[in-house]
């Protein structure tokens, strides 16, 4: 079997998946990918950024087992102007989401204080309002519970308005295009 490899820019609103509702958005749309093809992880609907596909199920796992620590680096636009206190907060592991109708308590994170990337602005536009700021950070984890970064920056107090995933390990969005599909080669992790 031929492996293949696809690093996407995630466009807001499309599922992370080939099938779906007649309305849905579908990765088969960015595309023409071969049919044994998945995702490696995934992205919400409402998340953007870098995802990977492949029929190489050993690259998957090297990339996602919790014991390859391998991290996932997130720029995260948050409702207000985040405090120094939950950035520690949002590092420390100490934080307990609901996964799954678990309580679970995240690993170790590092997070520090972003400027607004330099991006394409998302359609539609987050809700923006004016009397409240907003700001960004780089989250970075290595977990990839359901919804764990929003879940997280929720639970400091600062709800988030935008996701991006900008990498995972050494693959990155960097110089892509949303909606972009660059082949790869045999990824080395």
């Amino acid at each position: 079997m031929k492996k293949s490899y696809f690093k996407i820019y995630k466009p807001y609103g499309y599922l992370s998946q080939f099938t779906g509702e007649k309305d849905d958005l579908l990765l088969g749309q960015l595309y023409n990918f071969p049919k044994d093809v998945y995702s490696v992880g995934r992205l919400d609907k409402d998340s953007e950024g870098l995802l990977l596909l492949t029929n190489d199920n050993n690259f998957k796992t090297k990339l996602l087992l919790p014991s390859s620590n391998k991290w996932k680096t997130y720029w995260v636009q948050v409702d207000g102007e985040i405090t120094d206190e939950s950035i520690k907060k949002l590092e420390s592991g100490t934080i307990s989401i609901k996964h799954k109708g678990k309580s679970h308590r995240v690993a170790r994170a590092q997070c520090k204080r972003m400027d607004a990337p330099t991006i394409a602005e998302r359609t539609p536009p987050i809700r923006v309002r004016k009397n409240i700021p907003t700001s960004w950070i780089e989250l970075k984890i290595t977990e990839g519970k359901n919804r764990q970064v929003r879940k997280m920056t929720a639970a400091v107090g600062f709800p988030t308005l935008r996701l991006i995933r900008y990498s995972i390990d050494d693959f990155t969005i960097e110089g892509m295009n949303v909606g972009e599909v660059v082949v790869l080669n045999s990824p080395n992790t």
